[in-house]
């Protein structure tokens, strides 16, 4: 059946041998619709964000672009504004029908860490063609804070699907009739809209912008941070704020999401003419996302903005991305938020988990 392989399915492909890793995948890294990839010892500082290209190979690009490297193995930092190539504990040997895609995790997009995954003969970024056979690396670049990084961390995650998947915008119009995908009325236009909330219904707080100079941040320090040392607040009582071109926000979605969970999404740009701002981070979300938060009401949709040329004036309900669905070749036999400790169901603002705001 084609789809998006569920977390039974991984397991399989890890038992034949389609998935490798040294040391072996842990139970903790396959989720309902994905698989967590770890950091591997070492790091690649490298002069600039690279593509291997049709017929070459990562390792050897890294030997024309590499500065010096990296032990990982007691911690080590990574700077802000620098471009690292960290190889990557697992490989794959994809059946020649299956393709997959890489996104970062949901708090390494908070953290404006740009995480993408390259491979042997890559002509993309996060794209794995049907067939591959070979090593995975995460390019990290770190935009707003430096990062303390180990091996085994999880910053991205990867996706398989069997075929096409894609609902187009007839099939995602009849779903939101039978399961109600949103809270507000649906905009469908190539994936379904959403905007952002800049009215909340208490107090004037609407989000947070990154503060340029902050020190160290370990990804393995969980709620560990003052938020105020690292963040701004960002206040409004009129509906609007404007962007600083530089600047990184995190925002919320005005629409509460529901993902059923015979299906998984993907969190896309909306239309660059829009405005000089973009949605900074591309994530999953897996089956069962707002499934069962507020008794099925769904979950709201944190938003990593980033302000590009020009300021740029930000209303409430203006749409800033979209929601593309996807079919689930088969329920996933665990679902998110229900079977799995899921920092971000039922969300409103909410920072990366590193971070208290109390």
């Amino acid at each position: 059946m084609t789809g998006v392989l569920p977390s039974q399915t991984l397991h399989r492909m890890i038992a034949d041998g389609e998935i490798t890793a040294a040391p072996e995948i842990v139970a903790a890294q396959i989720q309902p619709a994905s698989l967590d990839l770890r950091l591997g010892p070492r790091a690649y500082r490298v002069r600039a964000s690279f593509l291997a290209g049709q017929g070459r190979r990562v390792i050897d690009r890294l030997a024309e672009f590499e500065m010096h490297q990296i032990d990982l193995s007691e911690g080590a930092v990574l700077e802000k504004g620098c471009v690292y190539v960290v190889p990557l504990m697992e490989r794959l040997a994809l059946p020649a029908h299956l393709q997959a895609v890489a996104n970062a995790k949901s708090s390494t997009g908070r953290l404006d860490l740009l995480t993408r995954l390259i491979t042997d003969d890559g002509t993309e970024f996060d794209r794995i063609p049907q067939g591959y056979q070979g090593p995975l690396y995460a390019e990290i670049c770190p935009r707003s804070f430096s990062v303390l990084v180990r091996p085994g961390m999880r910053l991205n995650q990867v996706r398989f699907r069997d075929g096409q998947a894609v609902l187009d915008d007839t099939e995602l119009t009849a779903l939101h009739a039978s399961d109600r995908l949103v809270s507000t009325d649906p905009v469908i236009d190539d994936g379904l809209g959403f905007s952002v909330d800049l009215r909340p219904e208490t107090g004037d707080l609407v989000g947070y912008r990154a503060k340029p100079h902050t020190g160290v941040i370990d990804l393995d320090r969980i709620g560990h941070y003052p938020a105020r040392e690292f963040w701004e607040e960002v206040r409004s009582d009129k509906g609007r704020i404007i962007l600083d071109p530089g600047a990184f926000y995190i925002l919320v979605s005005r629409e509460a999401v529901h993902i059923p969970p015979a299906y998984a999404a993907e969190m896309a740009p909306y239309l660059a003419m829009v405005g000089e701002f973009r949605v900074h981070y591309a994530g999953f979300f897996d089956p069962g996302f707002g499934h069962d938060a507020a008794g099925g009401a769904g979950s709201r949709g944190v938003l990593e903005v980033r302000c590009h040329e020009a300021p740029f004036v930000l209303e409430h309900g203006q749409i800033v991305g979209r929601l593309v669905y996807e079919r689930m070749a088969e329920v996933p036999k665990r679902l998110y938020g229900a079977d799995l400790a899921s920092n971000y169901q039922g969300q409103g603002l909410k920072l990366a988990k590193q971070f208290t705001t109390g």
